[in-house]
């Protein structure tokens, strides 16, 4: 079935979690008028009660069957839309199906995975038939990993083309991290082993880069000037988005490193944070501790709007390059559920209906979406700005 002639433009999956819902709240203020969505699950009951939340002029918004168990209805919805939009996580238990139904349909796909493995092993499942049918397969495209996919890529249009280029990003947040993110956190801490062969798999089967290096690297623990903070190296899906967005174009250069880190005031605050860390991680190893700690933040759960009016996150970006140096922050509100569905939403909004760069297979927002997205978020009220000198200090409250 051609892409043009499917019923919905886009399928939100996953609308009755706590997320997925503002996602569906935030689709209801700002698709286009001649679009046609829907919100799709297994419970009619709770999809119908999202619906009531988006008023009455969605009264009538079309609820579609589809469930994680039951392939046969992922191909149906699949084969029903433009794109898909799923919010169902972990995405190690949940997503796989999904994944498989829109790369054979053709169609598109958006989650907000932050789980390494999934990622790499969907690469080396579903990345050369998405390529064949035209699917472009995006993950990570809330907190987990637009601020820094597309802040590297506006860093990078500030400095020369044509050299090598050295990029450190910095985040700070305050905020409650979700339900979903804790989930898929311990999950990950989990699966060490099948994270490293997942990433055997996909250096199989991803071509080698020939004529240009391009990396996310590994960093140390300092206080740096630039932060004005203790950097602490943080092994998550971010970097390795950045380096693959950086991979996937040239305008990156000849030689491209990105250095990932958590901005933290006061070292006992890290010290503190890394053996709690280390504890988490060694309890992650035991079946039966590992289950204790899901269920002490249930997916689907989130914090009172006053809460999330409070949070807020930056990040900021060192750029150098060409003798060249330059200094850059993306900046939002509450990162874990308010922005994130924003994020979620408006990538949607772009892939489906912005003009975009022609690309398919496992792509990244960046690559996917790159100067239409920063736009599109910009216009929502995420900042993505130049600084002619760093402050002083963070701020205390960010708010979109």
């Amino acid at each position: 079935m051609a892409k043009r002639r499917r019923p919905y433009d886009i399928v939100l999956f996953g609308a009755t979690g706590f997320t997925g819902g503002l996602t569906a709240e935030y689709l209801a203020r700002t698709v286009p008028p001649n679009a046609s969505w829907a919100l799709a699950g297994r419970n009619r009951a709770k999809l119908e009660a999202v619906r009531d939340r988006l008023g009455v002029l969605w009264s009538e918004l079309p609820l579609l069957p589809a469930d994680v168990d039951d392939p046969d209805s992922l191909r149906d919805l699949a084969q029903s839309t433009r794109l898909v939009i799923t919010t169902v996580g972990p995405y190690l238990r949940y997503g796989d199906a999904l994944v498989a139904a829109c790369a054979e349909a053709g169609t598109d796909y958006l989650d907000l995975t932050g789980e390494p493995e999934f990622v790499e092993r969907c690469y080396s499942r579903f990345h050369a038939q998405a390529v064949e049918t035209g699917a472009r397969l995006v993950h990570s495209c809330g907190f987990d990993s637009i601020p820094y996919d597309l802040g590297a890529y506006f860093t990078v249009q500030q400095l020369p083309e044509g050299v090598p280029l050295r990029l450190r990003g910095f985040v700070r947040a305050s905020a409650m991290f979700s339900g979903g993110t804790y989930q898929s956190a311990i999950t990950g801490l989990s699966r060490i082993r099948p994270n490293l062969a997942a990433i055997r798999g996909r250096n199989r089967a991803e071509p080698p880069l020939t004529d240009r290096r391009a990396r996310a690297v590994g960093g140390r623990l300092h206080h740096d000037r630039d932060a004005q903070a203790w950097a602490v190296p943080l092994p998550t899906i971010d970097g390795q988005v950045v380096g693959r967005s950086a991979r996937a174009l040239d305008r990156y250069g000849p030689d491209f490193t990105y250095a990932h880190f958590a901005a933290v005031k006061r070292l006992p605050s890290v010290l503190g944070g890394a053996t709690a860390l280390a504890g988490i991680a060694a309890l992650a190893q035991v079946p039966p501790a590992r289950r204790w700690l899901l269920n002490r933040v249930p997916a689907g759960t989130g914090p009172s709007p006053e809460r999330r009016a409070r949070s807020w996150f930056t990040v900021r970006f060192v750029g150098e390059g060409g003798g060249q140096r330059v200094v850059t922050e993306v900046a939002g509100g509450d990162p874990g559920y308010d922005e994130t569905a924003k994020m979620l939403a408006e990538s949607a909004l772009c892939l489906a209906f912005d003009q975009v760069p022609p690309t398919s297979g496992q792509v990244t927002t960046a690559t996917a979406m790159g100067d239409a997205l920063i736009e599109r978020l910009t216009k929502a009220g995420i900042t993505f700005t130049v600084l002619d000198e760093p402050p002083t200090a963070p701020p205390s409250r960010r708010q979109s």
